[in-house]
């Protein structure tokens, strides 16, 4: 953690006032100018001097001040912090002022817990254990903190006393939101309860090829201490958890960014008790007089010169950007400034989100304390994730600011490029919010450096309202226009369908008609054959011999199956085919009519037909009866 140094000769509170501006709300110094005396440039004081010094305005003016004998007041605004407990499968929320003490939270949640505070172990914290006494101000925390007790000396419920609702976590599923941070990649993933996290992790090895022994995780809740634990047991956020994994670097690599991380990071304790309070800021000497000390981890530019293709150099931005302040930021996106437009305005309304432009500028003694406090502030990062889609951009060199200019004119007109282009170094970095609109991308609002964590969050929240109105609008007029595109749809749909269905039985209608004309034909046809065979069976006929004929004669009486009766006289000589091809003539061929007798019944057209008639016994005279085949 970096820290502020005393300054030989100058009063570096004040100096603090000067380079961040007082409207922050972060330092406000009160001095009294009955008691000014004369300042002290040195271990002894200058006498017959004070007179010089007396005047408050002249205090005002200037950065750096003399430092006076009695030690100006350095007051902070209240801040309000938010605790969010996890006790056993119950929470808590506490809300107190900075100013209490670790032993208050835990007086409120003997009362909220029912648990004795002195049975309390409460874990957490981002710096290590903490004692009862320890004041929240010097913790240094967010707004937003998340904690857990510990009951060490308490009994654990038995397992027949767990509640319903744990046991209802088994069965539902969880969506794990799993960011890839090398890669920043995001995943979702469902799993049910009753998985295990070594299951999950086994999951996330198949997506990133990253093997289970070198991932490290964030986000997994400190009661997740086993990998064999069920996700409805490890405390996780239902519905939804968001967790982070990363590859684990090798010891080589571990070891030497341990060891210059400790030579640059050390600092000196002589004149801590002076300016204790200044560690807030997270700056230190360098900071305040323009020159950084970190910039001997700066082994890059955030950003290459003249930087092309954007896709790349925001991936080199990203990488920089987590090496000098963590792997705790907003997530950048990786794409041209109209490829962030397409992702954040151009969805379905539902899908629409702010786009948030980061604009980063090395020289500027603000950049070190908004990113590391503010930009990479856990409130600040999981709101930005949300409802933003957050692009960034590097103003340090003359031809990047230049092409930016140039997108900022291009997409959000002249004026916001003025308004860009006249911002000094000192007021960077800037912070963009944009929201599209049917015509055109309007900028909401134009965040500068000097700001706190507060006032940052307050105007993401009044832009999100704003953007909320408007989406609300956008959600309805979509709704409307889909509405009445189904309507259509339907419409087409049906009338589309009545075509069709006019179509086929039309189509039908032709194919019933060409069949029965086909038919028609064919039944033309078949008449017309069997007419020609009657005729010609009929011609074939020998002539009807004479009544008186001397030869012997067979009088021969058919009954037709419509009960009609046809008579006949045949030679009794004459074959049995004579007598078929008579019937067939009338229109009864063999193969469809059967020619029985009665007494007795025989069918006469399964006898041989050369057979005469007479053989047949069917003389001098007899009845028969034509009946159809089956």
């Amino acid at each position: 953690m970096l820290t502020i140094k005393k300054v030989h000769g100058h009063n570096v509170p004040a100096a603090i006032n000067g380079v961040i501006p007082q409207e922050n709300g972060i330092l406000q110094s009160e001095f009294n100018t009955d008691s000014i005396q004369s300042p002290v440039f040195g271990p002894a004081a200058q006498p017959n001097t004070s007179a010089s010094i007396a005047s408050p305005s002249s205090l005002s003016t200037s950065a750096f001040r003399p430092v006076i004998p009695s030690r100006p007041v350095v007051e902070r605004l209240s801040r309000m912090l938010d605790f969010k407990v996890e006790y056993r499968d119950r929470t808590a929320d506490v809300v107190l002022e900075d100013s209490c003490t670790v032993g208050d939270i835990k007086q409120i949640l003997e009362t909220e817990l029912q648990v004795p505070a002195s049975k309390m172990l409460l874990k957490g914290w981002k710096s290590g254990d903490v004692e009862d006494s320890t004041v929240l101000r010097s913790l240094h925390l967010p707004k937003n903190n998340n904690l857990y007790v510990l009951t060490p000396e308490l009994p654990l419920p038995s397992l027949s006393s767990q509640s319903s609702s744990q046991q209802e976590l088994l069965k539902q599923n969880i969506t794990l939101i799993i960011t890839h941070r090398e890669v920043q990649r995001e995943y979702n993933l469902q799993f049910s309860g009753s998985c295990t996290i070594q299951e999950v992790k086994r999951n996330v090895y198949d997506l990133t090829s990253i093997p289970v022994r070198h991932q490290v995780w964030e986000g997994w809740p400190p009661s997740a201490q086993n990998d064999s634990m069920t996700l409805a047991s490890a405390g996780l956020n239902f519905p939804c958890h968001r967790l982070s994994v990363a590859r684990r670097t090798s010891p080589v690599q571990t070891r030497e960014q341990s060891e210059e991380c400790t030579d640059i990071h050390m600092i000196s304790d002589s004149d801590g008790d002076d300016f204790e309070d200044a560690t807030e800021f997270g700056v230190d000497d360098g900071e305040l007089f323009g020159m950084s000390s970190s910039s001997a981890l700066r082994k890059s530019p955030m950003m290459p010169e003249n930087a092309e293709n954007e896709a790349d150099a925001l991936l080199q931005f990203t990488a920089e950007f987590s090496s000098r302040y963590g792997e705790s930021h907003p997530v950048f996106f990786i794409g041209s400034l109209e490829a962030s437009f397409q992702e954040a305005f151009y969805g379905k309304a539902r899908d629409r989100k702010l786009l948030a432009i980061y604009l980063h500028h090395d020289e500027s003694v603000l950049t070190n304390v908004f990113c590391s406090q503010m930009l990479c502030a856990e409130s600040i990062v999981s709101y930005l994730s949300q409802n933003f889609i957050t692009w960034a951009w590097d103003m340090t060199r003359e031809s990047n600011r230049a092409r930016f200019l140039t997108y900022c004119t291009r997409h959000f007109g002249s004026v916001v490029a003025q308004t860009i282009r006249s911002q000094k170094t000192d007021q960077f970095p800037l912070f963009l919010i944009i929201m599209g609109k049917r015509s055109s991308n309007e900028v909401l609002n134009v965040i500068q450096g000097n700001t706190s964590v507060d006032e940052l969050m307050m105007r993401l929240i009044s832009a999100m309202e704003i953007f909320s109105a408007q989406q609300q609008e956008d959600i309805k007029d979509e709704d409307e226009r889909e509405a009445r595109e189904n309507v259509k749809r339907e419409q087409d749909e049906a009338y589309r369908l009545s075509l069709e269905a006019d179509r086929a039985k039309r189509e039908a209608q032709e194919r019933e008609m060409a069949e029965q004309n086909r038919l028609e034909q064919i039944r033309k046809e078949q008449e017309e054959e069997r007419e020609a065979i009657r005729l010609s069976l009929e011609q074939s006929l020998p002539p009807e011999p004479e009544e008186e004929h001397s030869e012997p004669q067979s009088k021969l009486r058919i009954r037709t199956p419509s009960g009609e009766f046809i008579e006949r006289r045949f030679l009794s000589s004459s074959p049995l085919q004579v007598l078929f091809n008579f019937v067939a003539s009338k229109g009864f061929p063999s193969h469809e009519y059967k020619l029985l007798s009665t007494f007795p019944r025989r069918d006469i057209t399964q006898l041989d037909a050369s057979r005469s008639l007479m053989e047949l016994k069917l003389y001098p005279q007899e009845t028969l009866f034509l009946e159809a085949k089956e």
